[in-house]
């Protein structure tokens, strides 16, 4: 059972890949990015090489699949406000207006004290100082840059608007699943289930493409800032519900519509030698009834497991994280199981660490310091979500969401007394030529256990992904 759980947990923090399936007559032959070309590009510590310009997608990939992936700026930026009602930089700046863009340090918040009334209140009390124990990830140094417009993906963007105005929820806010096609269900959240819908646009995200591999570097510390945990990992995903990318469109296929299929996610872990080969596959269902599927493949033991339900709030090995915290948030909302109180608890801008366009922000090897990170104000939704089951690890959620691309900023877990628990801190990279987002630099914090995590992704559209790759069995034989 321990061995099973160890494979498993790891796709907790890396169940951040999203992704892509493109039809064959756009790439004939398999291709694919590789550890060791990353690291040849850029190293995990002290290397502010920006990464998106150096491995860019239009070196990566087919110039066929490039193309396809890539559309009209100027049209994607007139669209999305169409869409969510609003440009961020039109509705920011009310807040500490005399905090400018430019670069500061820890050392000026007296000197600034328009610094706490902007940033999250835990950013600017636990992240914003020097780095050193107990925690990884602290942030000495930002730059504050003019808040910029984000929006997605034609596609997307046009999907969204198709669906305004008709996806319903039931008395209690629950989603309705036949009234729910694609892109973001609920554009402009409204209305007394105002949170539930901010929430549901996070569950029905779109970060990254339909289909998509990721690879990721993750390492541990312990409250001293001793490494003691270095694993790197390859996921497999395949979009079967709300396709709006790729052919074919909708449902992916008759069995998944038959069945409720929204995504299947197949991961691999790489290193360390003793996880090699241990393979978890999730099928995720419409359903809000329906528990999804977790099955484990534990390699030195050749055993193959369904994972239960309590196994979602078992800590990974090594990780900040539970399975249900994989992608920074990942529970799956249910008036019978472990069913969650909504509440939007503020409306307003804050001073967020945003989306990295060129790869450059980077860890540091002394102090494990975050650094080249860009701030900008941003409209954001601040969530609360209250367990009313207590045999749930958590007592309570906050989520601080982004108004315009519906993305978390910054995740805090309070245990069941209270206390402050676990926190998701991530950094999204962004596209412009794509409208696309990915999961791309994080820093995952236990403030019981007072360890911590810095996680690294590279995801990339793979269009020769179909059911085979996403297929337990077959990457089972893949490792024997």
């Amino acid at each position: 059972m321990k061995r099973i759980r160890m494979a498993f947990t790891e796709l907790i923090v890396f169940s951040i890949c999203i992704s892509l399936f493109i039809s064959y007559s756009w790439a004939a032959e398999e291709y694919n990015v590789t550890f060791e070309r990353i690291e040849s590009h850029k190293t995990f510590f002290d290397d502010p090489t920006p990464l998106f310009k150096d491995l860019s997608y239009k070196k990566i990939l087919p110039p066929e699949v490039y193309s396809k992936m890539t559309y009209d700026v100027e049209a994607m930026k007139r669209t999305w406000p169409e869409v969510v009602g609003f440009k961020a930089p039109d509705v920011v700046g009310k807040i500490a207006p005399e905090i400018k863009p430019g670069i500061y340090t820890y050392q000026d918040k007296e000197k600034h004290p328009g610094l706490k009334k902007s940033m999250i209140p835990l950013h600017y009390e636990n992240f914003f100082q020097p780095g050193g124990p107990p925690h990884a990830g602290n942030f000495p140094e930002i730059e504050i840059v003019p808040t910029r417009q984000y929006y997605y993906a034609l596609p997307i963007a046009k999907a969204t608007k198709r669906q305004m105005s008709k996806t319903q929820q039931n008395d209690q806010g629950y989603l309705i699943p036949e009234s729910y096609e694609a892109g973001f269900p609920f554009p402009r959240p409204s209305g007394k289930f105002k949170a539930q819908q901010v929430m549901y646009n996070w569950e029905k995200r779109y970060i990254a493409w339909d289909n998509t591999m990721a690879l990721q570097h993750l390492v541990g510390f312990n409250k001293d800032l001793k490494m003691d945990f270095d694993s790197s990992s390859s996921a497999w995903m395949l979009r079967l519900h709300g396709r709006v990318m790729i052919e074919p469109y909708g449902w992916y296929d008759e069995r998944a519509r038959k069945l409720g299929e929204i995504r299947i996610l197949n991961f691999m872990n790489v290193t360390p030698r003793d996880f090699y080969g241990n393979v978890i596959n999730s099928i995720s269902y419409l359903d809000s009834h329906k528990i999804d599927q977790l099955t484990a493949y534990v390699n030195v033991l050749r055993r193959t497991r369904k994972l239960s339900g309590t196994d979602l709030q078992d800590r990974a090995v090594g990780q900040d994280i539970i399975l249900d915290d994989s992608e920074g948030f990942n529970r799956k909302f249910s008036p019978k199981r472990y069913p969650w109180k909504f509440e939007l608890i503020d409306e307003r801008e804050y001073l967020v660490p945003v989306c990295d366009q060129d790869g450059s922000t980077y860890f540091t090897k002394k102090g494990l310091e975050f650094r080249n990170i860009k701030f900008e104000r941003r409209p954001v939704y601040v969530v609360k979500l209250t367990q009313t089951d207590p045999n749930y690890i958590y007592s309570s959620t906050i989520l601080y969401i982004d108004q315009e691309t519906f993305l978390y900023h910054h995740i805090e877990n309070f245990d069941q007394k209270g206390r402050l628990y676990r926190t998701v801190t991530n950094i999204w990279s962004n596209f412009p030529e794509m409208g696309m987002h990915t999961m791309w630099q994080g820093v995952l914090r236990d403030y019981i256990d007072l360890h911590s995590n810095l996680s690294f992704v590279y995801s990339f559209p793979a269009v020769w992904i179909n059911r085979e790759h996403v297929n337990l069995q077959s990457l089972i034989k893949g490792v024997k």
